[in-house]
């Protein structure tokens, strides 16, 4: 639930001051630019051992903690493309910098798409030319950003807020992203843009993104494959003139839910997004010994392909929630597990402190399968153990995720 210093507000990206963006789509690629000049930058990417060159160039660019812009790329990924990748990395940033006068060296790049074929040059080359003359502070512009990077998404992703700090003072965050298929924790198969007007250190905003990421898109599985090209870039230009530290010279508790509000709701754009999703599926572990227990179990049961065809079938099938938990490698006792699912303000308990409650001709297994019939359905796990909780967040797993990606390149 939001908290009453948190307010959503329109703007996209381009809610905070000092942003200017721009987005085109020409056929299957597409072009964003996201200009925010003398900006404190902080960036996580892809744990994959196979990183596209996009990614190991933007690295290397935000090491000394700032950029003024990005130029984020779909429809072609820039991944296992050798030596010709690299180079192509330093062309989009040599024309990205000629066309916004900002310094090759303040521009991180970012790519999505096929991986393992060569860039189309000739046509990124224009998208950027293009996109360049057309940038601009505006939530059309932010929306246009968001259309840009999308691959299979369904629908364009971007949130924004204003947040009242511990101060009184008061910050925005807006963000873009985009990231349907290849979902799986660290840190799903994504890229997300975010910005914002607070004054903040390289260090500081590093550790801010971190604890949003965990909590968000660290939290977030369609397929459980892991992308070669995440990327999650947070700008700060300090627009604001406030402080992320509060008095204390700690991070601002505010802007961190404020951060993790914005994140969250992203990952979950994405999870309702899934390719060939039909349902949103939510898992809610709670009373963990541990809080790596807690996410353990949240991830393992979201992740499962028998949970997610189950939620396609409309099956509120227990034993496979059991079953995936079991395999998490969290400790617990499943004498004592508790298991309910719920959606709309129904639940229904089919397991309870160990004993099974949703045999046949129940009225539990009935509530439970009107609950699976809906296009949200939580999973409620109480391990009965500690005092730790965690959700993830994922979907179903239809026949049109098959369509989808047996035909990706063609």
């Amino acid at each position: 639930m939001k908290n009453d210093f948190i307010k959503i507000i329109d703007g996209g990206l381009c809610a905070v001051k000092g942003v200017e963006v721009g987005g085109l789509k020409k056929g299957k690629y597409g072009l964003g630019i996201i200009k925010s000049e003398n900006s404190t930058v902080a960036g996580l990417f892809t744990s994959n051992k196979v990183k596209a060159a996009p990614v190991l160039y933007t690295k290397n660019i935000i090491k000394n903690g700032e950029i003024s812009g990005i130029v984020a790329n779909s429809g072609n990924a820039n991944c296992f493309t050798g030596e010709e990748g690299v180079l192509d990395c330093q062309k989009m940033v040599e024309i990205a910098s000629k066309q916004l006068n900002i310094d090759k060296n303040q521009i991180a790049i970012a790519s999505t798409g096929v991986i393992g074929r060569k860039m189309p040059m000739d046509v990124i080359s224009n998208l950027i030319i293009e996109t360049s003359k057309i940038i601009k502070n505006s939530l059309q512009a932010s929306v246009d950003v968001a259309k840009a990077i999308m691959t299979t998404d369904t629908v364009y992703k971007e949130f924004s807020i204003e947040v009242k700090l511990l101060n009184g003072e008061k910050v925005r965050i807006g963000a873009v992203a985009k990231g349907s298929g290849m979902i799986a924790p660290n840190m799903a198969t994504m890229l997300c843009f975010i910005t914002t007007d607070v004054i903040a250190s390289k260090e500081d905003l590093k550790e801010s993104l971190k604890i949003a990421t965990d909590l968000s898109f660290n939290m977030v599985v369609v397929d459980g494959d892991e992308s070669t090209n995440d990327t999650i870039l947070l700008m700060a230009n300090g627009k604001s003139n406030s402080q992320l530290k509060d008095e204390n010279s700690v991070i601002d508790s505010n802007f961190q839910e404020g951060l993790n509000f914005v994140c969250q709701n992203l990952a979950k754009m994405m999870a309702k997004d899934g390719e060939g999703a039909t349902k949103f599926l939510e898992v809610e572990v709670i009373n963990a010994k541990t809080l790596d227990d807690a996410k353990s179990v949240a991830i393992s049961v979201v992740k499962s392909p028998l949970v997610k065809t189950a939620v396609f079938g409309d099956d509120p099938n227990w034993g496979r929630i059991v079953s995936a938990a079991g395999y998490s490698g969290a400790d617990f006792n499943p004498d004592i597990i508790t298991i309910a699912f719920e959606s709309e303000n129904k639940i229904s308990y089919l397991v309870k402190d160990g004993k099974i409650l949703g045999f046949d001709g129940t009225s539990n297994l009935k509530l439970a399968k009107e609950i699976m019939d809906q296009k949200n359905i939580k999973i409620i796990i109480d391990l009965n153990i500690g005092e730790f909780n965690a959700i993830s967040y994922g979907c179903d797993f239809s026949y049109d995720y098959v369509k989808i990606n047996a035909k990706y390149t063609t």
